[in-house]
């Protein structure tokens, strides 16, 4: 999949692209099929709410789960961003989102470079995040809310915020978010249905909502970088920041509908070189 000129422009301007169910319902239900079991597993790499025991963020699934490790090599979401990138690109971060029904508390206004510049030391914003909608997303379930144009802002003042959710995260001051909606940004929260794709930028300011609905709304992450940028810090846990920089080499587009062998390194347990942080830099 390539980007047009019209694209790539609307990139440049306002930080995202979307694109509504970019992915069938077949290609889909193996991914939907599998997150219960994911959920269900005692690993650290599952982040549970701070008040509920629902699953707020799966980390590194394509370790150890085969439909999302063909997931993390499609051709669909790997070539754009080698495209903008101009760079061959490595999973920095692959994360399961589970905002669900009742349970889904809010991720707070924030960059995810943000996170990647102080927790990683990820030396510029020549990352990419790609969200895949797993459910439909509505009005109602909490969905991704942004401020087009805020990447052209690049790195904001950031707080580290510890206590609101059970993850922490390096968040923007309300003012500044006032300052950026007030100043010709606005808002907006793309929703579509299962199998739509958002691409945004990594300094692209966004937020979420709880979700107070009925509706689970759960979306996977990959967050992808540029080789050459790659992170210098191995503060946190290998599975939320990965250490591994191997060019991803794309699979098939019918990728999730054929079983191409793939490597699951990780499906007999967590390494434990990888549940902590390490003190050397790359």
């Amino acid at each position: 999949m390539k980007l047009s000129q019209d694209q790539i422009e609307q990139f440049d301007r306002d930080g995202y692209l979307f694109f509504p169910a970019l992915f069938s319902p077949e290609e889909v239900a193996p991914l939907v099929e599998e997150v219960p079991r994911l959920y269900a597993q005692q690993r650290p790499e599952n982040i549970r709410e701070k008040d509920s025991d629902s699953v707020r963020t799966n980390f590194a699934a394509h370790m150890y789960s085969a439909p999302f490790a063909r997931l993390a090599r499609h051709p669909r979401m790997i070539e754009p961003v080698r495209q903008l990138l101009d760079d061959d690109v490595y999973m920095h971060q692959f994360k399961i989102n589970g905002k669900m029904a009742f349970d889904g508390d809010v991720w707070q206004w924030h960059q995810d470079y943000g996170t990647w510049l102080n927790d990683d030391q990820m030396p510029t914003p020549r990352a990419m995040n790609i969200a895949i909608f797993l459910d439909e997303v509505n009005e109602f379930n909490g969905p991704l809310i942004f401020i087009p144009g805020s990447h052209k802002m690049g790195a904001l003042e950031a707080g580290h915020d510890t206590r609101t959710t059970s993850y922490p995260l390096w968040t923007i001051s309300n003012d500044n978010i006032r300052h950026l909606v007030s100043h010709g940004g606005g808002l907006v929260a793309p929703k579509g249905p299962a199998g739509s794709l958002l691409m945004f930028h990594s300094c692209l300011v966004h937020a979420s909502t709880s979700n107070l609905s009925p509706w689970n709304r759960v979306s996977v992450y990959l967050s992808l970088c540029a080789v050459q940028n790659h992170i210098r810090r191995f503060k946190r846990p290998g599975y939320i920041a990965h250490r591994d920089f191997t060019p991803i080499t794309p699979l098939p587009d019918d990728c999730l509908v054929n079983p191409y062998p793939v490597d699951l390194p990780w499906k007999d347990g967590t390494p434990p070189a990888e549940q902590q942080g390490l003190q050397q830099a790359a």
